[in-house]
């Protein structure tokens, strides 16, 4: 039966990573016309700009030469007006000069010998250049686009850097953080920078297409890591995916790689909170109207419904389910839970109180928790408890017994549980210093609970136990630390 059992369980698998594959091709397949009737727009685009600029190169041109032309034209014509007028006055002179000759008079013909002479001396035909201004010629104006040609006819496609290699070795997951390695198959100095782009999933293995978160991105990065940091890890993986850019394209996706975030998410439960807290999912606040308000709700609801459930509460969530219907905190024990529960490993996560936060707890108990009890006053609930409505007290409280913490308080506290190894740490969520820690062995699943008398707390989940905070539980295991008197096998 066993065997069997899992060999469906494996074709579902099979089956479900086909169907993704199916899914991939399909969605490659319709990208593929998509971008090649981009391609080939872009191609036209660029042709036509080639033959626009062509065109405008030949009128230019074509306009010089004409210029050139009438240049050259105008000073010919300018040189022949000048030919012509110097000619007529040179025929002129000749003819006066052969009728000089047939004067028979001496003295006479000395006189006007004479004045032709004066006449030819200032005649303009002896003063014009005989040789052309300008050139028939407007070889000048030649071109040759052999070497044009030749690049035209070289050009190729543009070059596309190769897909990244992610060094899946390399890469790190830690504080909230990943640090992100990887390679060019091959050198190439034409890269100019690279496009990180992640996205959670919780899912292994390849990336699937329907259902998922859109992809994030990193543009610009110009070496070959990159960390993404504040990251809240509230999905078990993280597809990443890396491409290289030359000035001109982008080029192919790596390969995707698929990380494992682990992290403890919660939410607080608003289902049991006390009425007198108004919550919103990881946000609690205290609301001294909120008892009154409820009960004239409950009240109308009695008056306008006779043998029906009240519907204030609903297990229909798988978390609603798996932490069980419980009646709602009440009295003086302004509590509210978490909404999962603690079975094994270690979480961390972290609150922060109002600045007119009179007083609150922060900690942890069994589900057992009644529902006039307060934490740290029962022997299935630990914490620390800060009082500032008259003056500032810092205590860790447990089975109904306190110690005063004398140290400051901080604005943030981390919240550190290692269910198996039977310990529950707080810390200065800013400096990581160490403030109280619990030893004893857990028997039954953890829940976070807080308290909380005027202001309100923010709980921030989905985070990974600090590095800082595992060096310090390594040197608090090897050397002690703040460790409660106040512990117990519960």
């Amino acid at each position: 039966m066993e065997t069997l059992q899992r060999i469906v369980s494996t074709l579902v698998n099979k089956n479900d990573e086909i169907r993704n594959f199916i899914d991939m091709l399909n969605h490659t397949l319709s990208n593929l016309q998509v971008n090649s009737f981009h391609a080939i727009s872009e191609l036209n685009e660029e042709f036509d700009g080639l033959y626009s600029v062509l065109h405008e190169m030949k009128e230019s041109m074509a306009n010089t030469i004409q210029q050139e032309e009438a240049r050259k034209i105008q000073a010919l014509q300018d040189q022949l007006r000048q030919c012509s007028c110097a000619l007529e006055n040179s025929e002129e002179l000749l003819e006066l000069a052969v009728r000089s000759l047939d004067i028979k008079d001496p003295v006479e013909l000395l006189e006007a010998a004479r004045l032709i002479k004066d006449s030819v001396t200032v005649a303009s035909a002896f003063r014009l250049s005989l040789k052309p201004k300008v050139s028939d010629s407007m070889t000048h104006m030649m071109v040759d686009f052999t070497l044009e040609k030749q690049m035209l006819q070289a050009v190729k496609f543009l070059p596309v850097p190769k897909a990244p290699e992610i060094d899946v070795a390399a890469c790190l997951v830690a504080d909230n953080c990943i640090t992100m390695s990887w390679r060019m198959p091959e050198e190439d100095s034409r890269i100019d920078h690279f496009v990180l782009e992640y996205r959670k999933t919780n899912f292994d293995g390849p990336p699937r297409l329907k259902g998922e978160q859109r992809w994030e991105l990193v543009d610009y990065i110009k070496a070959t890591q990159y960390t993404l940091s504040g990251l809240k890890f509230d999905t078990k993986y993280m597809n990443l995916r890396v491409q290289a850019c030359n000035k001109a394209v982008a080029g192919e996706y790596s390969d995707p790689v698929t990380l494992e975030t682990k992290a403890f998410v919660f939410s607080l439960d608003s289902t049991s909170s006390h009425l007198n807290l108004k919550v919103e999912d990881t946000y609690v606040e205290w609301d001294s109207t909120g008892g009154k308000s409820q009960e004239k709700i409950k009240g109308k609801e009695n008056k306008n419904t006779s043998n029906t459930a009240s519907p204030k509460r609903s297990t229909n969530s798988p978390r609603a389910s798996a932490r069980g219907s419980r009646d709602r905190f009440a009295g003086e024990s302004y509590t509210v839970l978490g909404d999962t529960a603690i079975e094994s490993g270690q979480h961390y996560w972290e609150v922060r109180a109002q600045k007119d936060c009179k007083s609150y707890s922060v900690g942890v108990t069994y589900r057992n928790l009644g529902k006039f009890d307060q934490l740290g006053k029962t022997n299935s609930s630990w914490c620390i408890h800060i009082n500032s409505w008259l003056q500032a007290t810092f205590s860790a409280k447990h089975n109904n017994k306190a110690k005063t913490l004398d140290i400051p308080i901080p604005d943030r506290i981390g919240v550190y549980c290692d269910f198996d190894g039977g310990q529950l740490s707080f810390y200065n969520a800013s400096s990581k210093a160490l403030l109280h820690t619990f030893r004893t062995k857990f028997t039954q699943p953890l829940l976070p609970g807080f308290m909380i008398w005027f202001g309100g707390l923010t709980v921030t989940t989905g985070l990974q136990v600090p590095s800082a905070v595992k060096t310090l539980q390594k040197s608090e295991n090897g050397l002690g630390g703040s460790t409660s008197s106040l512990n117990n096998v519960a």
